[in-house]
């Protein structure tokens, strides 16, 4: 299996373009986050896995990941994306402390993710 190329989180919000979804119950992750029970999970349940996104806990206590696909293990919550992952090697780093890239470093992530899928 292929290792997961690791990309800042801005890179994911600006290629994939999570969105809202208006059945949501819960107002989590900046209001782009399906919960892991109840009616959110319902609607991941009825997305096709290309489209979803599992939020994870990372191994330091102040990150997450963002990885492709329908997750159990650690997972804090669903993302639904406008943009399919095809099951692509890629994971994005979600600091709790914010950072963000700058508009060049977005740009050579953003080549480089594209070259890789």
């Amino acid at each position: 299996m292929d290792r997961a190329t690791a990309f800042h989180e801005d890179t994911f919000y600006e290629f994939f373009k999570p969105y809202r979804h208006g059945g949501s119950e819960n107002d989590i992750w900046g209001g782009h986050g399906l919960e892991t029970y109840g009616k959110d999970l319902q609607i991941v349940r009825c997305h096709d896995c290309n489209f979803l996104w599992t939020v994870v806990d990372g191994d330091a206590a102040n990150s997450e990941w963002i990885v492709p696909g329908f997750r159990y293990v650690n997972r804090v919550c669903y993302l639904v994306t406008a943009k399919p992952h095809n099951d692509a090697p890629v994971e994005f780093r979600v600091q709790h402390r914010p950072s963000f890239l700058t508009p060049l470093g977005l740009r050579r992530q953003m080549l480089k993710l594209e070259r890789l899928l």
